[in-house]
């Protein structure tokens, strides 16, 4: 009987071995180390500072303050504010803060990818030409060098740049918790590690900073649920990977709720799985084509969601074989048991190691005891996101933590001069 279903569960078997060699073997080079680099300190690129924001009155004020402060001249850098169908006073609040706002109103093409693309239509339309665009959401806070670290990534010759995602609320409720965590392990483990060995890193959304000479030639085009991803495909089939500024940080606000939570993953999902409907087969195509690792490589990270349901789908089974063989079993002899026992351990040791990396609260390493059922809640989410999948209704998070810089970086010194304020990270 058994001949019958192994025709399903022996490749199924065959790709979870090679996925999970993948994640555990990728991990080592961003757990242990970074690469050297010697930056540029000199201010030599001009960004414009894009800001998405729907009805966020709330917390817009608070990051154009930040972003005002930053340690870069003023003359190089502009602030825009995107107030994408506000029925609020984010366009007022903006403005008086010192951004340049933007209002939009567009009720058919309604979500951040188009806001974006408007924005950047806007932009290149301008007297003022700006070598990079850098993009925030309304919520974010940013550290005082995030500019100066982009500055030199991109005077190095890189392009599309991902900076480092925190949390500006990571104690808030045991939610706002474990999402934190997740992020923390995935900056190093994934964005670093891949970063360190030469792979694409990913866009995430925000702390993004992208060439305006890309923009023009390629054009945005980004407006499924997950544009950060649709971009850095399309980009990389252009030959132009994402890389990673460890030391550029944006403090992201995270859900406070598990509705919140599940909500935005489940959008998350959706923008996943059509992401790799649209680019997965293009990727394999050139990558074979061209031989290229990195190509290919992205092929990987669309996947993931694929293969957390054929994964949890072998789990099922295996539960059903320990009653009843019904396939033959090559787990094993591919990998001893020794080495199944080491990556389990793995999995368990990764996020101790970054946490204590990164000087985590008290709060945080109590909130690591909860950190399986967020992952594991990933599951449900993920099946509704591949049931709706062609979906394209967009669901705002309500953002009402406000915070302001001061309350997430601890100043060390502070020098002569009104932007001069050295500080110190605060969860790296």
């Amino acid at each position: 009987m058994s001949s019958y279903f192994d025709v399903v569960m022996i490749p199924l078997q065959l790709m979870i071995v090679f996925f999970t060699i993948y994640y555990f073997t990728i991990s080592f080079f961003g757990i242990f180390g970074r690469k050297k680099e010697e930056k540029i300190l000199t201010p030599k690129t001009s960004f414009a500072v894009i800001i998405a924001a729907h009805n966020e009155e709330k917390v817009i004020g608070q990051l154009i303050e930040n972003l005002h402060l930053l340690n870069y001249p003023d003359d190089m850098y502009d602030i825009f504010v995107i107030a994408d169908n506000c029925t609020d006073n984010t366009a007022k609040i903006a403005t008086a803060a010192g951004a340049k706002a933007f209002e939009r109103f567009n009720a058919q093409n309604v979500g951040k990818g188009f806001a974006m693309e408007w924005m950047f239509n806007k932009l290149f339309s301008m007297k003022e030409k700006y070598d990079a665009a850098i993009i925030f959401d309304a919520d974010n806070l940013v550290h005082p060098d995030f500019l100066l670290e982009m500055n030199s990534r991109y005077c190095k010759g890189e392009r599309l740049i991902q900076g480092y995602l925190d949390s500006k609320n990571p104690t808030d409720t045991w939610v706002s918790g474990v999402f934190s965590i997740s992020f923390w392990i995935v900056n190093h483990i994934w964005h670093l590690a891949k970063y360190n060995i030469g792979l694409s890193s990913v866009l995430g959304g925000t702390g993004m900073c992208i060439s305006t000479d890309i923009l023009r030639k390629y054009g945005w085009g980004a407006t499924c649920l997950t544009e950060d991803m649709e971009f850095t495909m399309k980009a990389l089939l252009e030959g132009i990977p994402t890389t990673w500024a460890h030391d550029a940080i944006v403090y992201d606000e995270k859900p406070l709720t598990f509705m919140q939570s599940w909500n935005q993953r489940k959008r998350w999902s959706q923008g996943h799985f059509d992401v790799c409907g649209r680019y997965m087969g293009k990727l394999l195509k050139e990558g074979i084509k061209q031989r290229n690792i990195v190509l290919l490589d992205g092929i990987v990270h669309l996947f993931q969601p694929y293969f957390l349901l054929l994964s949890t789908f072998y789990v099922i089974c295996s539960y059903i074989y320990t009653i009843v063989p019904f396939y033959t079993n090559v787990l094993y002899a591919i990998l001893p048991i020794e080495v199944w026992t080491l990556i389990g351990i793995g999995q368990y040791f990764f996020p101790v190691v970054v946490l204590a990396k990164i000087h985590a609260s008290p709060k945080s390493w109590f909130y690591l005891l909860l950190y399986p059922l967020f992952v594991y809640s990933w599951v449900p989410i993920t099946v509704l996101g591949f049931i709706h999948r062609h979906e394209h209704v967009w669901s705002h998070t309500e953002h009402t933590r406000s915070i302001s810089f001061n309350d997430i970086l601890v100043p060390e010194t502070t020098e002569i001069g009104p932007k001069q304020i050295v500080f110190s990270k605060h969860m790296k």
